[in-house]
């Protein structure tokens, strides 16, 4: 029986630093330690190590060839995921800062891939995402304006081969997804996404307890 909303288990200490002891178990290299440096000195959260493993695994798993993410940063989860991906595989990130693409571009040279393994494009998601090709995708990863999230869902589903994966950052909202008194409208569409997919009869979806929260989903 699916678990109502606001009678979710009370998460214990020891949860707790399991949690912490699983989002420290992959070692990160150099190139990602300096694209989080620039993700902090911009002010930006990156994704977790946790959620970045996650990422990896998830794109290794597909066997991914081509990845589109939504929320390019300064590179540290297209990093994760080309190190999952083929090794001739591409990542099309699209984020509408420039100069945060400027420094992801630096972080994947440092990481050691190919030029022509990233395609950035700057602008904004939602204007960006409907040029993209149908069915062209293996993965899409979002990480961008939670108000758009339902939109975001939309469209990749369009993006995705069969069988495809969407996963979306940050859906814990600090804890706020799950909290019963009011919330700001960020918090409401990331349930409102939630409660859609989780009701779909032609979506399948886990929500994996790393970093803020990484909702992954595929058509059946």
């Amino acid at each position: 029986m699916r678990q109502l909303w606001g009678q979710e288990r009370v998460i214990s200490g020891n949860r707790q630093t399991s949690w912490a002891f699983a989002d420290a178990f992959v070692a990160e290299d150099d190139a990602l330690r300096w694209a989080r440096d620039r993700s902090r000195e911009a002010g930006l959260r990156s994704v977790s190590p946790g959620t970045g493993a996650a990422l990896r695994l998830l794109a290794a798993t597909a066997d991914a060839k081509a990845v589109a993410e939504i929320g390019t940063g300064t590179g540290v989860s297209g990093i994760h995921l080309l190190h999952g991906m083929r090794p001739d595989g591409v990542l099309t990130t699209v984020d509408p800062e420039p100069d945060r693409q400027a420094f992801a571009r630096q972080a994947f040279r440092a990481a050691g891939f190919a030029g022509n393994r990233a395609r950035f494009i700057p602008g904004r998601a939602l204007d960006v995402l409907p040029r993209l090709a149908d069915g062209g995708y293996d993965l899409v990863f979002c990480d961008g304006d939670p108000t758009e999230s339902l939109d975001y869902l939309a469209e990749s589903l369009r993006l995705l081969r069969p069988g495809g994966l969407v996963c979306f950052e940050g859906v814990f909202s600090d804890g706020q997804t799950v909290d019963s008194t009011a919330q700001a409208v960020e918090v409401l569409r990331v349930r409102e996404l939630l409660r859609a997919v989780r009701e779909s009869p032609v979506l399948e979806a886990a929500l994996l307890p790393v970093g803020d929260g990484l909702l992954c989903v595929v058509r059946r």
